[in-house]
């Protein structure tokens, strides 16, 4: 059957391409994807192409599609996987595959699965790994976002804690403990904020610094201090571009003992050494934020390593566990992964998107691949109301869900814009 995908043929070439799917195996499912968000990682594969650990150096001759956090329809059931899987059933996934030691991954290493195409094959290894999940939830870009959602939820859950003398970790943040999301109010760290506040194992404080000023507004607006609160949590937004000594005022809010857990939501050295100098005794900085340059470092204190035991690590994407707590959390009304949403467009928007990315403010770009729209953010969808009234229904919903993206105004635009 044909389909429409925007491929990598080579570093900083993405293509809007229509090929021919080849009919499933016994060991293959065929879905219909409706959603897919872009990722940052998803940028960094688009401009490295075949450089990139999970691009195959023969993309030039079979493109991979690109995209990795989808949802949508099951279309057909390979007969391996009837007992399971059903046409019609929603699906999700859980991309971190680490299939037999392999890096592969839709959206980079594949020729016919990925998120940003109108139609997919999901792989044999996809089944056999669990990673092939149905979806029961109402609307598929919370299935979307389950995937960016379950990277900081690993995160979370692959903090450590130690005690002198005892030689076993203590896994996940501190409980009732301080914790910092540095470089924060941007889509991911808004993500990881609506999981602290909300999961079970909780921090008696969060405190969220950034250098944009409207990014932490938006932030609080979304997150009302108070709100947090009543739930006994003390909350912090902090521009660390107005501190003088951001180490120091930081450590100051905590009362000067340092945070338990730190997590570092940007690739860049003075934020990383901003997260190694507020640490606590037994603090966990993890360096979430993955960089582009192979050669990235930055300083940590090994004093504090060596005589306040803090220690350092890192987490890349989460796990099938922590994508079904995303969609739990989800169903549950405790999370709300549209935080991190500001913008919505097309399949044929994705390329450009995906390649300008890092030049277009605001959160996460949610592509819905069977339309044709350009990029827009929701906070300028009445701007085009004039030309399409459609819009203005669109930025009513939106406004009555505090500018967020919401299931109403998905199920408004897949039955009033699809062609």
């Amino acid at each position: 059957m044909k389909a429409k995908a925007v491929r990598l043929h080579g570093a900083n070439d993405l293509r809007l391409d229509e090929f021919e799917l080849p009919e499933i195996k016994d060991d293959e499912i065929l879905v219909k994807v409706v959603s897919d968000s872009v990722c940052m990682s998803t940028y960094k594969c688009a401009i490295l192409g075949e450089k990139h650990k999970r691009v195959h150096e023969d993309v030039a001759d079979h493109p991979a599609i690109m995209g990795h956090e989808m949802a949508g329809d099951i279309v057909k059931v390979g007969a391996k996987h009837q007992d399971k899987f059903k046409p019609g059933m929603k699906f999700t996934l859980q991309p971190a595959l680490n299939y037999k030691g392999t890096m592969w991954s839709p959206g980079y290493s594949y020729e016919f699965f990925g998120g940003d195409a109108t139609y997919c094959i999901i792989p044999a290894e996809v089944m056999e790994l669990g990673c092939m999940l149905e979806y029961k939830g109402r609307a598929y870009y919370e299935a979307s976002l389950a995937e960016p959602m379950s990277c900081s939820i690993g995160a979370f859950n692959a903090n450590y804690h130690t005690q002198m003398g005892v030689y076993e970790h203590q896994m996940g943040i501190k409980e009732g403990g301080k914790l910092a999301i540095l470089a924060g109010a941007g889509p991911m760290g808004l993500g990881a904020l609506t999981y602290a506040l909300h999961r079970d194992v909780r921090p008696g404080m969060v405190v969220v610094t950034d250098l944009n000023q409207d990014r932490l507004d938006r932030a609080e607006h979304l997150f009302p201090v108070e709100e947090a609160k009543a739930e006994g949590i003390e909350l912090h937004f902090v521009n660390t571009g107005n501190m003088e000594d951001p180490a120091k005022e930081l450590l100051e809010i905590t009362g000067g003992t340092g945070f338990d857990d730190v997590f570092c939501y940007a690739p860049v050295a003075a934020v990383v050494e901003l997260s190694s100098a507020v640490l606590g005794r037994d603090g966990c900085l993890n360096f979430f934020a993955g960089p582009t340059d192979n050669k990235f470092s930055a300083k940590m204190n090994f004093y504090d390593v060596h005589y306040n035991s803090t220690h350092v690590m890192g987490t890349t994407g989460g796990n099938t566990a922590d994508m079904i707590e995303s969609l739990e959390l989800t169903a549950q009304n405790r999370i709300n992964p549209a935080v991190m949403v500001t913008h919505i467009g097309g399949l044929d928007a994705a390329a450009e998107t995906t390649l300008n990315l890092p030049k277009i403010p605001g959160g996460k770009k949610l592509i819905y691949t069977h339309l044709s729209m350009p990029l827009i953010a929701l906070s300028d969808l009445r701007t085009k109301a004039d030309e399409d009234p459609r819009y203005a229904k669109l930025a009513d919903i939106v406004d009555e869900h505090k500018g967020l993206w919401c299931p109403e105004a998905e199920e408004y635009l897949l039955a009033n814009f699809i062609e």
